[in-house]
């Protein structure tokens, strides 16, 4: 049985399904989803990410925690007993709504038992929706819009909701002593719930907020950040997005050099591919972050994760492949259990992600009902240079907050 990954994988019935395999062929597959006394060794996932487009540097870097879970899971060094394997077929849905939709229906057309992935909320909902009408669990750290346990589906679980990244924004604000911020906030859902949350509780505080959102299609940021330098004079400006918002953000702030204290984002910002892509443009930007870089875990499963990553791929971890080793580590561990039950066709995999409190990589996951973490609450960090540094809460600190301090 292969190993390797196969981009373009075939079978008899079709061509060109899937966009990666690891561990089975679709065929393989095809065949465990008819025989269901396989379940007992071999474990089928699917995966579905944007590993092209816009989202592409999340996405890629999801499938490579994804697969260091899976390796450890099948080696047994991840909780796993040796009596089970776990196979994934992953699918590229682009960051597309209809394209993460119609991965989701291949998918479970191929005999996946649930699937572990998804970045961006806008994609993940409609597929989390497609996965609980084929009656799969999905579970994922790439979606924070905070409507999505509100719509009753008993098979979705995310490991980081939306008010652990409001509470880690709004707490390292705090520390700061900020008296006013301009928030640019993407009109997309989960960076616009965000931006509403984070400006009540500063409001609430006494904190001057204003707020100037953009559409997503949106390149030119320089009018809206000389808004900002003439009118706002805040500050922090706090950059409410995604990674090419990001950047095309921090280009024009470069040029019209706004006097600011800090800047500041949220997801996907403070990252080692971040720095490494754009060093001239993000030193010195704080943004939520579970893991430092150099990594660092005091824990044996936290050693091993960064040791066979560093094996697999040549490079540390981010936290972004942090979170999806941790809910792939937690869906693989479930299915074991449900599998040892003769549970796997009986929701035993959604019963199982709830029957207790598990110990991780980023604290206690502790699924409530409608699929959410509550317990989740993320750090802030600050590129220094080539580092990232964790710089809140004082608890979890690697370092020391350069403020004021400005990337340019």
């Amino acid at each position: 049985m292969s190993r390797n990954i196969s981009r373009n994988a075939d079978c008899s019935t079709g061509r060109g399904f899937a966009r990666a395999m690891i561990n089975l062929g679709a065929c393989a597959l095809a065949l465990l989803a008819a025989t269901p006394a396989a379940f007992a060794d071999v474990l089928p996932v699917g995966v579905e990410l944007p590993l092209t487009g816009a989202m592409a540097r999340a996405g890629n870097a999801q499938l490579e925690g994804i697969k260091v879970a899976a390796e450890m899971f099948n080696s047994g060094n991840g909780g796993g007993n040796g009596k089970h394997k776990v196979a994934l077929t992953v699918i590229d849905d682009e960051a597309q709504p209809a394209k993460a939709v119609s991965a989701v229906e291949k998918l479970a057309s191929q005999g996946v038992l649930a699937i572990t992935g998804g970045y961006g909320s806008n994609a993940v909902s409609p597929a989390s929706e497609a996965a609980d009408k084929a009656g799969l669990v999905y579970i994922t750290s790439g979606a924070v819009d905070s409507g999505m346990t509100s719509r009753g589906l008993k098979r979705f679980f995310r490991i980081g909701p939306a008010s652990g990244y409001s509470k880690a924004v709004v707490g390292q604000l705090d520390a700061m002593g900020v008296k006013s911020v301009s928030i640019v906030v993407s009109t997309k859902q989960a960076p616009t719930d965000l931006s509403n949350d984070v400006s009540t509780k500063l409001r609430a505080q006494g904190v001057k907020v204003t707020v100037h959102a953009f559409e997503p299609s949106m390149t030119d940021f320089k009018p809206l950040v000389n808004k900002i330098r003439l009118q706002d004079k805040p500050e922090v400006m706090l950059m409410l997005g995604y990674e090419n918002d990001y950047i095309g953000i921090l280009r024009a702030a470069k040029v019209l050099k706004p006097q600011l204290k800090a800047v500041m984002g949220a997801w996907s910002v403070a990252t080692p591919k971040m720095v490494a892509e754009f060093p001239d443009l993000v030193n010195n930007v704080i943004g939520c972050a579970m893991l430092p870089h150099p990594a660092q875990f005091g824990s044996a499963q936290g050693k091993a994760f960064v040791d066979a990553y560093v094996a697999a791929y040549k490079k540390e971890p981010d936290y972004v492949a942090e979170f999806a080793f941790v809910q792939s580590m937690l869906l693989f561990n479930a299915m074991a259990r449900a599998a040892d039950a003769g549970t796997l066709k009986k929701n035993g995999i959604a019963a199982e992600l709830r029957a207790k409190p598990q110990d991780t990589l980023i604290g206690k996951v502790s699924f409530a009902s409608n699929g959410d973490n509550p317990a989740f609450l993320n750090n802030m960090a600050q590129i220094q240079g080539d580092r990232i540094v964790l710089v809140w809460p004082k608890e979890r600190a690697t370092g020391k907050l350069n403020y004021p301090a400005l990337p340019w």
